[in-house]
């Protein structure tokens, strides 16, 4: 064997030395390139849209007839408060608050004993001067045969001119004894009369046909017409003719113009909004308040509800012309939610992901501040209120504020 020549294989130091990779820089220009590359698209990505959205409402037909609108209170042009025209104390309430009555039917009554007896009392004085008128005249017709008889003796010349006479004057008084008892007889009947009065004055009776709206007094309660002493009432019940109602409005005087006597009108009342009453102007009430320049209205109800009450806050609508009786609600939506896209009317309904759907619908009539619609919606649903041009079905957006 060769002997080896270890002097090849020893290190040369003073060669310089190979610059040291370093650790983790491809990650770096990895992570660099990818940040980039998110950037770009982001940048490139087309962003959803910021709009305002609407709700498809629903409204009525003959809110394309409004003139003018204003708000007032419904009430009763025919009510009364029932009470009795002299004082006394409360005995009986036959009725209670929603009652019908009916013209004459007994409501309550108040004590009535002393005013009974007095009754009682004034008919036992006409059957009294009855009975003295019957006297009188049987007087009258004895004074008068008494006269018939001496006339005839007198012709004869058996009985003097002075018995003549005196059979003469008993018939004068027979006849004036009647005509006083007559004159009495009449007082008495007057006098029977006001008793009866006063009884019935204490059976408290329904006016007109209407409906018991409150109760005032309760039994043991004192009545007094005028109120005026301690805790007296000054009325029994308060009643009110439903077939009268009507509502009275505030009209600004600058729009006293769009009004007039027998203008149709449409009554939403606050309780129910969903029901529509006809109405129709009953009266201008000639004055104007300074105060608030404004003019009352009253508007007479056509279509009779039970469910409309007295005070009942109302919004009446001044048409141009009468409203259908049996109009039906229809969807509406505002008019800048309505886009033309080949011919065809769209809406762009949104659902809770901001994704929104094109919806062809077939527009209406203008209805006051909104379009009338038929289509695949229905209220309550949010669209798109002047959707942009290059918004599409199916594409998102961003919701900005509601109108």
């Amino acid at each position: 064997m060769k002997d080896l020549d270890l002097s090849k294989l020893r290190v040369d130091r003073s060669a310089p030395a190979a610059p040291a990779k370093r650790a983790g820089l491809s990650w770096r220009k990895i992570m660099l390139g990818g940040l980039a590359l998110l950037l770009a698209a982001a940048l490139l990505w087309p962003k959803a849209p910021a709009v305002q959205t609407t709700q498809v409402v629903s409204a009525w037909p003959s809110q394309q007839f409004v003139l003018l609108n204003a708000t007032g209170y419904v009430s009763a042009s025919r009510k009364a408060s029932v009470a009795p025209k002299g004082t006394g104390r409360v005995e009986w309430i036959g009725v209670a608050e929603g009652d019908e009555v009916k013209a004459g039917d007994l409501l309550a009554r108040l004590e009535s004993g002393d005013v009974a007896a007095s009754h009682l009392a004034a008919n036992a004085n006409v059957n009294v001067a009855a009975a003295s008128v019957r006297t009188a005249t049987a007087e009258l017709d004895d004074s008068q045969r008494n006269l018939d008889r001496a006339n005839a003796l007198f012709k004869k010349k058996l009985v003097s001119q002075l018995y003549l006479q005196d059979a003469s004057s008993r018939l004068a008084r027979a006849d004036a004894a009647v005509a006083s008892a007559k004159a009495s007889l009449d007082a008495a009947r007057a006098n029977e009369l006001l008793a009866r009065r006063n009884t019935e004055y204490t059976q408290i009776r329904a006016p007109f046909d209407g409906v018991v709206i409150s109760r005032t007094a309760n039994v043991g309660d004192i009545v007094t017409p005028l109120a005026s002493a301690a805790d007296a009432k000054g009325a029994v019940l308060m009643m009110a003719d439903m077939k009268s109602l009507e509502v009275a409005a505030e009209v600004s005087e600058s729009s006293l113009s769009q009004i007039r006597v027998g203008q149709p009108c449409e009554i939403v009342l606050d309780a129910f909004p969903d029901k529509r009453l006809r109405g129709e102007v009953a009266v201008i009430v000639p004055t104007i308040n300074r105060a608030s320049a404004t003019v009352t209205t009253k508007v007479r109800i056509l279509d009779q509800d039970s469910a409309v009450l007295p005070d009942m806050s109302a919004r009446v609508s001044f048409l141009s012309q009468p409203a259908q009786a049996d109009q039906q609600p229809v969807l509406a939506v505002n008019p800048q939610a309505i886009v033309e896209q080949d011919g065809t009317s769209l809406v762009y309904a949104v659902d809770a992901e901001d994704k929104v759907r094109a919806v062809p619908v077939v527009v209406g009539a203008t209805l006051g501040s909104v379009r009338a619609i038929q289509g695949p919606l229905k209220a309550g649903e949010t669209v798109v209120l002047a959707p942009p041009k290059k918004l599409r079905d199916g594409g998102r957006i961003e919701r900005g504020s509601k109108t």
